[in-house]
């Protein structure tokens, strides 16, 4: 179903409020054509049958930040099924998806009419050879696409990965030249692609090799150290704004807190929040913070670096290794292809190197770094290069293969998964999914696309969950892989679900997605929630279908965070006047009902609430949540970190 042009999608309560000098959203995908009479599934609380949402409405906008540029996130949404009819939503057809014959459809889905009840074919396309045919029912339009083509939502409660609070622009960071250099990268059709390291100021010698820091510290220490206010030695054991005072019974302590460094007035993106078994560790502009996880005080001296992070690995390594981006210059053609490996725990940098752009349009004006194992992955816009994470050691390149397949996209994390684009602008254009040997980068099995559908993010490699768009048909998918490649099932839950993913208009990166979570058995999705509660709905990987659903237990939205001794955990959003919860969820038996592990106090929801672009975590039993944009205005004092616990 389609949203009419005007109207921005509609959120769940996340992020920051709309822009007014962001241009008009384009309408919204529909998920799949409208059914009549579709009965929705009981809640496992026994709340009864779910109602279809109704027609996307623009909410109030949540408290407004300091004045400020964007960040540039969009955060596209699924529209609901009872859309008025208009020009971009036609009274529904009978069927359109479906053809008669052997598969035909049963079941609530069927549709009366000349179009049988078989679903569309859905985005693998029959091929010959070992794959064989897609299995039947496979294809049903899911998803909508972020405006313009794919999922743009932020990290929960809003930087730019889901359904953060409010409708903003597509692009981040410097629009002209990415959106530029995006125009160039579709142009190509041929050629090849290099990928090539190579000395520069910034890191690495002329040969491409990496070198190490000369120092074995942590590096300098920051002149604007985000310590709390009038603390020089930043022991988060005092409270010098009182944020504790007035804290009522039950509720959680703030265990300490850190304000953001100076940023210039136009804004700064802070990605990168990792948590240790003893160190917080924070990237901010051009510093990394660490902090001792219970009490807040430095836990090394904060490293600087010579221009602004641009890109993060968003897990660290085994040995509690990471490897941060940051710009070659302060200049608006500056490009993200410095390398820098920091340790957590002590501070310490490791090796660094510098990525040149590849062939014609194989730029570096955006990065995306993932860790599988002990190889980090470098996805330039058509190629990668892959690193030992440890000392450096460059492993392997992935190149255009075949007559015009490129490597767009990469996921880490227990499995490395590359996206590839073939065949440009031709009758043979399709996306591929392959599974790679971390340490040779050799191709363990390939998965085509049919043409029209695009791969746009991984919401897990192991179990392979992936989403899809259709910008022609203005459809989503989203489907789910065994271990060797082969089609498992699709996601037939007729729902708008709203996932938190960040987004890039060189789509490098996959795994950007918060507000999902999946065991080896089950994908967990938070529906969309334009007022009132929403649910978080557990999805069958086997069949696509609902097992159960649970509905938040207070009127914000609910979104999932992890798996943890056999329940799901889900951040529960804070309101003007309540703060935020975690809550677990058990995942087996018959009742399904949150129990709450940690409710944030009153007194900071203001300020819980500020966090509108934020990465949230929870670990040892504290919820850390952090910004991941600033707007740079110095009338107030933005906070970069909150730890709560008990």
């Amino acid at each position: 179903m389609t949203q009419p042009p005007d109207q921005p999608p509609a959120h769940g309560g996340f992020g920051a409020p709309e822009q007014p000098s962001e241009p008009q959203q384009p309408p919204q995908a529909q998920q799949r054509e409208p059914q009549t009479d579709q009965q929705q599934p009981q809640e496992s609380q026994g709340g009864g049958p779910s109602q279809a949402p109704p027609p996307p409405q623009t909410p109030p906008p949540p408290q407004a930040p300091p004045a400020g540029p964007p960040p540039g996130y969009g955060y596209p949404q699924q529209p609901g099924p009872g859309a008025a009819p208009g020009p971009y939503n036609p009274p529904p057809p009978q069927g359109p998806y479906a053809q008669p014959g052997p598969y035909a459809q049963q079941g609530p889905y069927a549709q009366p009419g000349p179009y049988g009840a078989a679903p569309q074919p859905g985005p693998y396309a029959p091929q010959p050879g070992p794959y064989g045919p897609p299995q039947p029912g496979y294809g049903y339009p899911q998803q909508p696409p972020y405006p313009g083509g794919g999922p743009a939502t932020m990290p929960l409660g809003g930087q730019g990965p889901g359904a953060p609070g409010g409708p903003r622009g597509p692009f981040k960071g410097r629009t002209a030249l990415v959106v530029a250099a995006a125009v160039a990268a579709l142009a190509v059709i041929g050629g090849t692609v290099y990928a090539v390291t190579s000395g520069g100021d910034g890191g690495g010698d002329a040969s491409g090799k990496p070198t190490v820091a000369a120092s074995g510290s942590g590096g300098t220490t920051a002149t604007d150290d985000p310590v709390d206010p009038g603390d020089g030695s930043g022991d988060g054991g005092e409270d010098p704004e009182n944020l504790n005072e007035g804290r009522k019974p039950g509720e959680a302590k703030v265990l300490w807190y850190k304000t953001a460094p100076d940023v210039p007035a136009s804004g700064a993106s802070t990605p990168g929040m990792w948590i240790t078994g003893r160190t917080a560790v924070k990237a901010a502009y051009k510093q990394v913070f660490g902090y001792r996880t219970g009490t807040g005080e430095p836990a090394w001296d904060t490293v600087t670096f010579p221009e602004k992070i641009c890109a993060v690995t968003d897990r660290p390594s085994s040995g509690g290794k990471v490897v941060i981006a940051y710009e070659s210059g302060s200049s608006d053609r500056a490009k993200c292809n410095r390398l820098q490996q920091l340790d957590l725990d002590t501070g310490k940098k490791g090796w660094t190197t510098q990525i040149s752009d590849g062939a014609l349009f194989d730029d570096v004006v955006t990065l995306r770094l993932s860790i599988t194992g002990s190889t980090l992955m470098v996805g330039r816009s058509q190629s990668g290069v892959a690193y030992d994470v440890g000392t450096g050691k460059k492993l392997f390149d992935k190149k255009k293969y075949g007559a015009s397949c490129f490597p767009s996209a990469f996921a880490g994390g227990s499995r490395l998964i590359q996206v590839a684009s073939c065949g440009a602008y031709t009758s043979t254009e399709h996306d591929e999914i392959q599974e790679l040997d971390p340490s040779t980068g050799a191709v363990k099995w390939t998965q085509k696309v049919k043409k029209g559908w695009k791969v746009s993010q991984a919401y897990s490699v192991d179990p392979l969950v992936v989403y899809l768009t259709n910008d022609d048909k203005k459809a989503w998918n989203i489907s789910t892989f065994n271990a060797d490649g082969s089609f498992r099932s699709e996601v037939t839950v007729d729902e708008d679900f709203a996932p938190q993913c960040g987004w890039s208009i060189l789509g490098s990166s996959l795994t950007t997605c918060q507000g999902v979570a999946t065991d080896a058995n089950t994908l967990y999705l938070p529906t969309k929630a334009t007022t009132g509660p929403n649910r978080i709905v557990a999805i069958s990987l086997s069949t696509g279908k609902e097992k159960w659903r649970v509905k938040s237990p207070a009127d914000e939205s609910m979104l999932p965070l992890e798996i943890e001794n056999g329940k799901l955990i889900a951040y529960v959003e804070p309101s003007y006047d309540a703060g935020g919860q975690v809550v677990s969820i058990p995942l087996t038996g018959t009742g399904h009902s949150p129990t709450k592990l940690l409710q944030n106090p009153a007194a900071t929801a203001t300020i819980e609430n500020t966090f509108f672009s934020r990465d949230v975590e929870w670990a040892d039993g504290r919820l850390y949540i952090s910004n991941v944009t600033l707007t740079g205005n110095d009338d107030s004092k933005e906070k970069l970190m909150l730890a709560f616990g008990n």
